[in-house]
C-alpha cells in the first residue's frame, strides 16, 4: 500500500551549511507545519531543528525535529542536500565519484519507504546527482527534480537589474545546461516585460550589448567560485532557489522553473538530466517548455549534455542505463 503524503511536510537529509539554511528559509515560508531533520550525524540534525524551533514565537506554528529515514515516508518534499562540500578551486563535477557515493547509500533508504511525494536534489553536482536519484530511488522521472539552474537564472537575472537599472522581476532571461562550467545564458530568449533584451539594451543606450552580456554571463558562472573562496562556501543563494522550488510544488503553481530532469529527445539530447525551463507543479516536472535558441546557444546546449554524459558513463556504465517508465 502507497504512503499518503502530508503536503504540509517535509523532509531534509543533509544539515550542512545548505540544509540548516534551506531549513531556516523554509521555517519562514510557511509552506510546512511539519519539518523533519536527517543527517549521518543526528546530534548535529537535532542541534539544528532546536536553534530553529526556539525561534518559533516569532514565526508560523511548526513542529520542527530531528528524525530517521523512516520520518520521510509521507513528507510531500524531500529535499537531499547531503554530500562532500565544493572546496576552493574545485569545480562541481570534482565532486562527483564521491558525491554519487553517498547518494548509493541514501537513495536506497528513500526507495524502501515508497515515497509518493516529490524528490528534490540540492546537492552537487546536481545534474550528475539528479540522474544518479532517479536511477537509484526508483522514483518516476517526473518526480525526481534537482534544483538545476535555478539559482544561476537568479544571479543572470540579478545582474541584468543591476545593469539595465530595473527591477530583476521583470526580466525574463534563463541559464541553460550544466548547474556548472559549461552553463549557457540563453541570451536569444531573453526579454524585459515582452521586449528583446537586445531592443531593451538599444533603448536604454547600451551599445556594446555582447561585450557588457558576455562579461555578465561569465560573471553568473564564477558566482560560486567567488564566494567560496572568499567565505568558503555558498548557501542563503541556493536556500532561497530551494523555497522558491518547494513553492512553486506545494501551491501547484505550474511555474516556469529552470530545474534539472532528465531529458529524453529534446534538443538533440538524451539520457542526460540538465536543465531547461519547466512547468512545476503538485506532480514535479509536468512539460518542458521549447526555448528559440541560436544556432550557436543550441550547439553549446548539446555540448553540455556531452560533458555532462561522459562522466555519467564513468558512474554508470552503459549496460545500466534508466530504462524508460511510463508516467504516473
Amino acid at each position: 500500500m502507497s504512503n499518503k503524503v502530508d503536503v504540509r511536510k517535509v523532509a531534509i537529509i543533509g544539515c550542512g551549511f545548505v540544509g540548516s539554511a534551506t531549513a531556516f528559509a523554509l521555517m519562514q515560508s510557511g509552506l510546512f507545519s511539519e519539518m523533519v531533520l536527517i543527517d549521518v550525524d543526528y546530534n548535529k540534525a537535532e542541534g539544528e531543528a532546536l536553534d530553529i524551533s526556539h525561534g518559533m514565537p516569532f514565526a508560523k506554528p511548526m513542529n520542527i525535529y530531528a528524525g530517521s529515514y523512516d520520518d520521510i515516508a509521507d513528507a510531500a518534499i524531500i529535499v537531499v542536500t547531503a554530500g562532500a562540500n565544493q572546496k576552493p578551486g574545485e569545480t562541481r563535477l570534482d565532486l562527483v565519484h564521491k558525491n554519487v557515493q553517498i547518494f548509493r547509500q541514501i537513495m536506497p533508504e528513500i526507495a524502501a519507504r515508497d515515497c509518493q511525494g516529490i524528490l528534490l536534489v540540492v546537492s552537487n553536482p546536481v545534474d550528475i546527482l539528479t540522474y544518479a536519484a532517479i536511477k537509484l530511488s526508483g522514483m518516476p522521472e517526473n518526480r525526481v527534480i534537482g534544483s538545476g539552474t535555478v539559482l544561476d537564472t537568479a544571479r543572470l537575472r540579478y545582474l541584468l537589474g543591476r545593469h539595465l537599472e530595473i527591477d530583476s522581476r521583470s526580466i525574463h532571461a534563463y541559464i541553460i545546461g550544466e548547474h556548472g562550467d559549461s552553463e549557457i545564458a540563453a541570451w536569444s530568449a531573453a526579454n524585459v516585460s515582452g521586449v528583446s533584451l537586445t531592443d531593451y539594451c538599444c533603448s536604454r543606450g547600451h551599445e556594446d550589448q555582447l561585450s557588457q552580456l558576455s562579461q555578465i554571463a561569465e560573471t553568473v558562472k564564477n558566482s560560486a567560485y567567488e564566494i567560496i573562496a572568499k567565505k568558503h562556501a555558498t548557501y542563503y543563494g541556493i536556500a532561497m532557489s530551494t523555497k522558491r522550488i518547494c513553492e512553486a510544488i506545494i501551491r501547484d503553481e505550474k511555474s516556469i522553473l529552470p530545474i534539472s530532469s532528465l531529458i529524453r529527445h529534446h534538443y538533440g539530447m538524451d539520457e542526460v538530466a540538465l536543465s531547461l525551463p519547466a512547468i512545476v507543479g503538485a506532480n514535479g516536472v509536468e512539460g518542458l517548455i521549447p526555448l528559440r535558441l541560436s544556432v550557436d546557444e543550441h550547439a553549446r546546449l548539446v555540448e553540455s549534455a556531452r560533458i555532462l554524459q561522459d562522466v555519467l558513463r564513468q558512474e554508470f556504465p552503459a549496460t545500466d542505463q534508466v530504462p524508460d517508465q511510463a508516467e504516473e
